[in-house]
Order: structure tokens, then C-alpha cells, then sequence
């Protein structure tokens, strides 16, 4: 006959360790019984059920049950007899292997790391097994990418967000396929080491954003699937919607956001991300279907909508502010408008109306074809009427696989460090760096990485040493985008005039402020084609000097740029492109011009 054993008094799902044993719980409401196996009990059938409480839920405590002992629920439905593993757990031996008791502590010490305000943020996205170069047959993992974070630190990115690493299948995988959400992948080093790489990241002054994939589960290596046995339509039962509601592009395994207990589920893990490993924030993965069925709004899941909403009203509660990306890509205002105003609650999203139209204007290789007003639409574009509800970016996990590439793959495929590709490249970054909104990079943009991303192919770090000027490129962008030296304010503010559209020559030059005045306005020129110039004229909006702090033909960047005469100009009273005062100016070929005032605290010109 089977134990039955006093639990201590706890509400949690999953082991909960205590200091004489774990108390377990689990739902499963069409179970006739369950019984929990593991190193603890040999394993044996039998030996400790679970007793059956309300709402479909079982529990037992295990006296003698310790930290790093493997288990695994054993639910009879019929004549069904189901090994699964826990859906809480947060440790797993592998994605079909067993769950593990975890312990919690981590001395996470002082933890006065205060997240950065939004409008100073610039985000580099990392795939943790790819991001430290690793070349044998298993990936990088959190400790691994650690020793890297020095880089980070010396370009300036004071974000990270990284791509999925809840367990998956196998070792490699970009990590949309979650087959425990709650469990960190063993490959890249397991939860502790995950604590370890967030707190290091903290002390380094890096902001950590987690990346959640809350729109499918699976669709392999899915213990939810069926979990106590149920399910209609031959469809994943209790986890999962039962009905046509379950497709999705990634197979029938849309979670049930009707369900309370599933909806407690996802809600539980996000929390969980924010709360036991300190992030600072959530980028939720593709939330056009979590609303809908069909990822267009003519196939509304009101039930999803709402689960957003709890959670992203529960995140601006914690005591640190967190930042809250969706990345929908439906132009939808109502994503980042306050949840009492009928919106998602979301502090910002990815923008599709920046990053399509900027790729396509610097990979198209006849000038001529370059639209100017595509450039000055995504400069200006915003949700509700805030800059900085938006995520601009040139690469991006999506952007550059699936028949896609790398930037400068795409500009010239069969050279891809040419001059070309180096230049075009640059001004895709250039204009994120600079425009309105939160700018993101993605891992080894920096250095020329090309070809396309591949969670198999480790980055090449050999070229951070081969293109180390370009790399200094995007830390003196990073800098002036952060107003590292007290002159370039507007860069972190909300403003942006688009003053000069050369249609005919391909130029654009724009104005960017906060409040205004010297050490505020930013003016910003940017040349889409391959023509120098000496004597250009365009608008500013003061007179007086304007001190040159970037031209990104400077040949110290890249031993292939032409170093193109470029300076800081005196503006007079002279008006043009709507602007009080003017100036002509000298630029080279696809070149990016940076030019601020001085501030009353100073500060020293640039190359």
C-alpha cells in the first residue's frame, strides 16, 4: 500500500524543497492516481502516491527527499500508465530524461544593480550557444559567454536579450521550441550557471532581458502533450486548446489561454524569470499569435490578450522597473498602450516599419532605386505617439535566416567584407544607432559577421580583431546614442525633425533633440550613394559652430574607407531646409555625418 505522508503547508506547483524533504504537487484533473518515482524511492511503483485535492490538483510530501535527486510523476487514466516530467520543474536532466529537485539558494549579493532608464538603452541580442565562438561539437553556454561580456562592456550595449533557453530538444536550437519553460537547457550550464551569467551581467552594468515563447509549446519532446491522458480531436489535452484553435505555424500546440490553470502556468513562469533570476525584463516571442489564431486580426483569442495584460500589469509592479517587448510586427498601437486604456500593457515592440524599409534601401544595389521617403517614413514612424515604444534594429534573429542574411551578406554576396558591404552595413546600424526609439543590435554585427544565422555556426571572433576599427564605429555610435560625453542629448530624447529629403542625390539629414540648445541638438547627415561631395549645403537649426563628432568614412575604421575630407562647420544666418542658419559641409561616399554643439561642461571633437 502507498505512503500517505503530512505535507508542510504550501500552495506551489512542482518540488518545493524543505529542509527534511520536497513536498510535490501537480495538476492533473482527469488522473485516477498519481504517484511520484525517483532516486528517493528507488523508483518503485507504488511506493508514494499523491493525494487528490480541488481542482484537479495532487500533492504528497517526501520525507528524506533532497536537492539533485531525479524524478518523475506516474499518472494512471485508464489503462494508461504515463511517465511525465514535472511541468514545473526547474531543472531537468535532458528534455526527455527526468525532472530534478532543485534548489533555489544563490547568493546573489548586494543586488543594487538599477536597471538603465528605456531612453538610454541600446539592446544586443545573444544566442547563448553561439555568442562565445565555441568550436567544438557542443555549444557555448552561460559561463562561457561571461568571459565575453567585457566586449559588451567596451562597445557600450548596457542590454542583453537573450534568445529562449527554457530546455529544448537536443543541444543545438535557436530555443522557439520550449519543451520545459520552466527548466533552464543543461547545454548551455543549467539554472545556477544562468544566475551566475544574469548576476555578472549586473555587475558589468548590463541589464538582462529574457526572451519567452508563450504562443506554442513544443512541438517535440512535449511531456505536456496529453499530460494526464485527455484530450479531443486527438489534439495535447489539458495544456493545449483542444479545437481549431490549436494551430499554429509551429504545429497544434497553442496553450489554452482560457484555462485558469494554464493561464497560472505562463503567468507563474514569467514571474519566475523576473523573480528568482532577476531579469529585467520580457520579450515575448511573436504575441500576434497568442491574440490571434492566425497572427491577423480577423482571428481575435480575447483569452490571450487578457493573459498579456495580467502579466505585464503583475511586471510593472515588481519594485525595479522591468522592460516589456512584444514583437508582433502588425503596426498595432495597441500593444504599448496601458492596459486601462485597452492595451497590452507592453513597454515597447519590435518595429517592422523601421527594419524592412532601412534593409531594403541599403541592400538594393542601383542607387538610383533608393527611396529617400522609405528612409524619412522609418525614421518618424511611432506608436502612440512615443519614440521609444519602439525596438529599431537592422539584424535580428528573424532578420537573418530563413532566406535571409546578414546585412552585408545581402549587399554583396559575393564579397561580403567589400568596401560596399562595410559602408551599407554601417548605415543600416548608423541610422538605428541614431533614430528615435530603443536601438538593438545583434550579436557579432559589430565585427562584419555575414553569411546568415545558423544556432550551429558559432560566431567568428577572429573578426573582432580583422574589423576592430568597425567595432570601435558602433562604440562611438553607442557612446554619442547614450550621451556618453554630455553632447549629444538629443540622441536619448523623443524628437526628430527630418529636415533635408534629397531625393536626387540621396541624401537625408535630420535633427534630433530632447529639450534643445548646445550640448542637445544633434544634427545628423546620411548619404545613400556613392558620390562624394565638398561643398553641400544643408540646414541647422542654430547658428554658431557645430563640431563634427563621427564621419563613418574615417579611414581608422576601416583601412577600405576613402577618409573623404569631413569637419565642423560654422553655421550663419542663413536659412535652408526650414532651419534658421545653414552651412555647407563635405561628406564622402555612403558616409554618416554626426554633428553636435558644445555643452556648457565642454568636450573634445572627434575624428
Amino acid at each position: 500500500m502507498a505512503d500517505t505522508l503530512t505535507r508542510p503547508q504550501t500552495d506551489d506547483m512542482g518540488s518545493v524543497l524543505f529542509e527534511d524533504g520536497v513536498h510535490f504537487r501537480v495538476w492533473a484533473p482527469h488522473a485516477e492516481n498519481v504517484e511520484v518515482v525517483g532516486d528517493f524511492n528507488d523508483w518503485q511503483d507504488g511506493k508514494t502516491s499523491l493525494e487528490r485535492e480541488d481542482h484537479g490538483r495532487w500533492s504528497v510530501f517526501v520525507p528524506g527527499a533532497k536537492a539533485g535527486q531525479e524524478y518523475k510523476y506516474r499518472i494512471r487514466n485508464g489503462d494508461q500508465v504515463l511517465d511525465r516530467i514535472d511541468p514545473y520543474a526547474r531543472e531537468v536532466t535532458n528534455s526527455v530524461g527526468n525532472a530534478i529537485i532543485h534548489d533555489p539558494q544563490f547568493d546573489w549579493g548586494p543586488d543594487d544593480f538599477q536597471p538603465h532608464p528605456f531612453n538610454e538603452l541600446v539592446i544586443y541580442e545573444m544566442h547563448i550557444g553561439t555568442f562565445h565562438g565555441q568550436t567544438d561539437e557542443t555549444p557555448g553556454g552561460f559561463r562561457e559567454a561571461i568571459e565575453r561580456l567585457e566586449h559588451l562592456t567596451n562597445l557600450g550595449v548596457n542590454a542583453v536579450e537573450i534568445m529562449p533557453i527554457a530546455e529544448f530538444a537536443g543541444d543545438w536550437s535557436w530555443g522557439y521550441n520550449p519543451a520545459h519553460i520552466f527548466a533552464i537547457e543543461q547545454a548551455y550550464g543549467g539554472p545556477r550557471a544562468f544566475k551566475e551569467f544574469v548576476k555578472a551581467a549586473h555587475a558589468a552594468g548590463i541589464m538582462v532581458i529574457m526572451d519567452v515563447v508563450y504562443n506554442h509549446f513544443g512541438p517535440s519532446d512535449l511531456d505536456l502533450w496529453q499530460f494526464d491522458g485527455w484530450s479531443e480531436n486527438g489534439l495535447g489535452g489539458i495544456y493545449f486548446y483542444n479545437d481549431w484553435r490549436a494551430n499554429t505555424p509551429w504545429g497544434d500546440t497553442r496553450p489554452d489561454y482560457g484555462r485558469g490553470e494554464v493561464r497560472q502556468y505562463i503567468f507563474d513562469n514569467a514571474m519566475m524569470w523576473l523573480d528568482e533570476y532577476h531579469v529585467d525584463g520580457l520579450r515575448y516571442d511573436m504575441t500576434a499569435y497568442i491574440r490571434t489564431v492566425r497572427g491577423i486580426d480577423d482571428s481575435d483569442i480575447a483569452e490571450g490578450w487578457s493573459l498579456m495584460q495580467w502579466i505585464n500589469d503583475a511586471a510593472r509592479q515588481k519594485p525595479k522597473p522591468k522592460l516589456l517587448v512584444a514583437e508582433d510586427l502588425q503596426d498595432n498601437d495597441y500593444l504599448t498602450r496601458r492596459t486601462d486604456d485597452g492595451g497590452a500593457g507592453f513597454s515597447t515592440q519590435w518595429d517592422g516599419r523601421f527594419v524592412h524599409p532601412i534593409r531594403h534601401t541599403v541592400i538594393t544595389p542601383d542607387d538610383g532605386e533608393r527611396n529617400v521617403w522609405d528612409v524619412h517614413n522609418a525614421l518618424t514612424h511611432r506608436y502612440n505617439q512615443d519614440a521609444f515604444q519602439r525596438v529599431v534594429y537592422s539584424e535580428s534573429h528573424d532578420e537573418i535566416a530563413n532566406g535571409k542574411a546578414r546585412v552585408p551578406e545581402e549587399v554583396d554576396g559575393g564579397n561580403p567584407e567589400s568596401v560596399f558591404a562595410q559602408k551599407r552595413s554601417v548605415l543600416a546600424a548608423a541610422l538605428a544607432l541614431t533614430a528615435p526609439g530603443i536601438p538593438m543590435l545583434m550579436q557579432g554585427q559589430e565585427f562584419l559577421e555575414d553569411g546568415w544565422f545558423d544556432d550551429g555556426d558559432p560566431l567568428d571572433w577572429s573578426r573582432s580583431e580583422r574589423f576592430s576599427g568597425l567595432t570601435r564605429l558602433y562604440a562611438d555610435l553607442i557612446a554619442l546614442r547614450k550621451n556618453n560625453n554630455g553632447y549629444s542629448r538629443g540622441l536619448t530624447g523623443q524628437h526628430i525633425n527630418v529636415h533635408h529629403i534629397n531625393e536626387g542625390d540621396k541624401v537625408i539629414a535630420f535633427h534630433r533633440w530632447e529639450e534643445g540648445g548646445a550640448g542637445d541638438d544633434v544634427v545628423v547627415l546620411v548619404n545613400l550613394a556613392n558620390q562624394t561631395w565638398s561643398d553641400y549645403e544643408i540646414g541647422f537649426p542654430t547658428e554658431g559652430t557645430w563640431h563634427l563628432r563621427l564621419n563613418s568614412d574615417w579611414s581608422g575604421y576601416s583601412d577600405s574607407f576613402e577618409d573623404h575630407p569631413a569637419e565642423s562647420v560654422e553655421a550663419v544666418d542663413n536659412p535652408r531646409d526650414g532651419c534658421p542658419a545653414s552651412s555647407a559641409i563635405s561628406f564622402g561616399a555612403y558616409a554618416v555625418l554626426v554633428f553636435t554643439q558644445e555643452s556648457d561642461a565642454g568636450g573634445e571633437s572627434s575624428d
